[in-house]
């Protein structure tokens, strides 16, 4: 059984009937057939190269003017000197010298449109352009009969409606050819939306014709699809303006202000008619800020959803909260905590004790360390030099403090020390008990050992020594052990130890209960700190500031944010009526009524796929976003495409293994024309 059959495309453009043939499959008998793709033809350079790009197969460039077609169509008096024209033997080398099974011509509509005015349309130009439809026939059917010696089993003509009527007997030429060469040919305008399931409505032309001899079998017409809405083909997509998912082609278009406003105003469904009945003195435009800009939220409701740029002004998420703990009561004296300058007259004096009463604190700029200061305050006085005068104040203020070198005595009995602590065991004598804690401070875990090895005059100097840390250090050297001369260091940063109380230096959680409080007045004696965040501050000058367009601007910090300084502008750029510009316009409805990209226009409507083979976002190169419309516009969408295909990818198989007729509810969509004869009755 022939699982592949092959199909070749005339002005295949960008490659929509190529990839809808590429997807068809038919099964039968359990093998599967598809399509494969011989060339597309085309004589624009630009879309050689994005077929290839979209569907992976080859393009040939190739101009199928003849030489008058060609003078007529480009108004000049002869074709250029490179210019060849191009011949049977031209095609039959683009197919790869092999006869397709079928060929698929789309050639150019713009002479058939409606959009062309008839003056326009009966010019030289575009009959010139017109006749392109029947060359290209001619040339198909000379190339696959004088050099592969069969035709074709299948072509297909598509192009718009009104080709039944500006091309009408262009029309009759081509079906009488078809049906000379033994072709059965049915023609009819179809939707190109039913037969994809499309997001939009396609009313085409389409002419198809069988050779009855190489495909007996008929062709069904294609199941007819529901057609689907903008908003279900367009939903899935990246939103407009969004490049890196989209591709260039998902670029909102620049369209002028009066544009955008005019879209605004004309309803969901309606069109410029419906501006005429606008009143256009009662709306204005105005900017309305994401909600969330300097929002505050309720205490007692819920908050809204945390996002990256959760900071106060922001305009997309919620930073701030109506605290109420702020733990006054009604009537509290308004001086609580209240500090007076240093420069400024004191307030009433209260007999209040404390400053959380009413009693005043002051910001007292003088520093510490003044002329006449005691010169023992927290001093410590060596072991080996005299002490000075004994006074009577406390600690902190003259009174000394020493270095003592001496070890705790071996019979300390206190809470945290054992009666043995610290002992040091008698080298003759029987050890004691072995302990759990096996620490000199809990036990006596030490002994004199009387092996030292004191070598008289050859002991390093340095043997056990310790280095201040504000000195220098001996020299390095290769010993490794203390006792040669590997030095140490008396090192002041604090570490944590055994047996230092546990809530020394400790800083409280300000969510958290509070430890005990004890009488101690010092953070390194157990008393608890606390992170308060209740920290209030004052802005620096510009903090919010917005900047006159006309004057000139402040110095641009490193902390370039609208809380820090004046990095806001009064910015006056309206654009002009006339100014192409992209605007969010939310129109009466909730709606934001705007042009569809060049992306979803390819995508969400025509059907072509989200990436291109290489991984891209879909895309088309070479061109101007226009031009790239254009060739969207003229292109068969793939999915029509696919469902033409896979009825006569059906028929094709059923043709090789010799059914040529079997019962189907679808309807004939190419059979031969009845033969009949008049009767005389009686």
């Amino acid at each position: 059984m022939k699982t592949e059959y092959t199909a070749a495309f005339l002005f295949g453009g960008i490659g929509g009937g190529a990839l809808g043939f590429k997807g068809a499959r038919a099964e039968y008998m359990g093998a599967e057939a598809r399509f494969r793709s011989l060339c597309s033809i085309d004589s624009d350079p630009v879309v050689c190269r994005n077929y290839e790009l979209i569907t992976g197969g080859k393009a040939v460039q190739m101009d199928l003017f003849d030489r008058q077609q060609y003078i007529d169509f480009h108004g000049v008096d002869d074709p250029p000197k490179d210019w060849q024209e191009a011949e049977a033997w031209d095609l039959w080398k683009a197919f790869g010298e092999e006869v397709p099974d079928v060929i698929f011509t789309s050639p150019p509509c713009k002479g058939f449109s409606g959009l062309l005015p008839e003056k326009s349309a009966k010019s030289k130009k575009y009959q010139a352009l017109n006749l392109l439809t029947i060359r290209g026939i001619d040339l198909s059917l000379s190339a696959c009969r004088d050099y592969g010696g069969v035709l074709p089993r299948l072509f297909l003509l598509e192009n718009v409606p009104r080709i039944m009527t500006r091309g009408k007997k262009i029309l009759e030429k081509i079906k009488a050819t078809l049906q000379k060469y033994g072709y059965a040919v049915n023609d009819e305008t179809h939707d190109c939306g039913e037969i994809g399931g499309l997001g939009q409505r396609r009313k085409r032309y389409l002419l198809i014709a069988r050779n009855e001899k190489r495909m007996p079998a008929f062709i069904y017409k294609p199941e007819v699809k529901p057609l689907r809405t903008i908003g279900d083909v367009i939903d899935p997509l990246p939103l407009p303006g969004d490049e890196i998912n989209g591709g260039p082609l998902n670029r909102i278009p620049l369209l002028q202000r009066k544009t955008w406003e005019r879209l605004a105003f004309i309803p969901a469904g309606g069109d410029w008619r419906d501006l005429e009945s606008v009143e256009f003195e009662k709306y204005r435009l105005e900017h309305v800020p994401r909600r969330g800009a300097w929002a505050v939220d309720d205490w007692n409701q819920t908050g809204r959803t945390v996002t990256g740029g959760a900071g106060v002004g922001r305009s997309n998420g919620l930073a701030a909260v109506n605290d109420p703990r702020t733990g006054f009561k009604d009537g509290t004296h308004s001086t609580i905590y209240k500090v007076s300058s240093f420069e400024e007259t004191s307030p009433t004096v209260t007999g209040a004790a404390r400053p959380n009463n009413g009693a005043l604190s002051v910001g007292d700029p003088r520093l510490k360390e003044r002329n006449g200061r005691h010169p023992g305050v927290y001093r410590i006085v060596r072991v080996d030099e005299p002490a000075p005068c004994v006074t009577g104040t406390r600690f902190g203020s003259g009174a000394l403090a020493i270095a003592d070198p001496r070890t705790p005595s071996d019979h300390y009995d206190g809470d945290y020390n054992r009666t043995d602590g610290y002992g040091v065991q008698e080298w003759g004598k029987t050890a004691k008990t072995v302990r759990g804690a096996g620490r000199i401070m809990n036990s006596a875990s030490s002994i004199a050992d009387p092996r030292v090895n004191d070598r008289e005059g050859n002991r390093r100097s340095n043997g056990y020594t310790i280095r201040p840390w504000e000195e220098q250090a001996h020299t390095v050297t290769g010993e490794d052990t203390l006792g040669s001369g590997a030095q140490s260091v008396a090192d002041p940063r604090l570490n944590s130890r055994s047996q230092r109380y546990p809530g020394t230096f400790r800083v409280e959680s300000w969510g958290e209960a509070a430890n005990t409080v004890l009488g101690q007045t010092d953070v390194q004696c157990g008393a608890a700190s606390i992170n308060d965040p209740r920290l209030g501050c004052n802005p620096r000058s510009g903090s919010y500031g917005v900047q006159d367009w006309n004057e000139t601007a402040t110095t641009v910090t490193g902390s370039g944010d609208v809380h820090s300084g004046n990095a806001a502008i009064a910015d006056p750029r309206i654009p002009e009526y006339n100014e192409r510009c992209v605007m969010l316009i939310i129109a009466e409805d909730g709606t934001w009524h705007r042009p569809f990209t060049t992306y979803e226009l390819a995508v969400g409507l025509q059907g072509f796929p989200r990436y291109l083979p290489d991984g891209r976002p879909f895309q088309i190169e070479g061109c101007s976003d226009s031009k790239a419309r254009e060739y969207i516009g003229n292109a068969v969408p793939p999915d029509a495409a696919k469902g033409m295909a896979n009825v006569i990818l059906m028929a094709m198989v059923l043709s090789e293994q010799g059914v040529s007729f079997e019962l189907s509810w679808d309807p004939i969509w190419v059979q031969p024309e009845s033969q009949q004869e008049g009767q005389l009755l009686h």
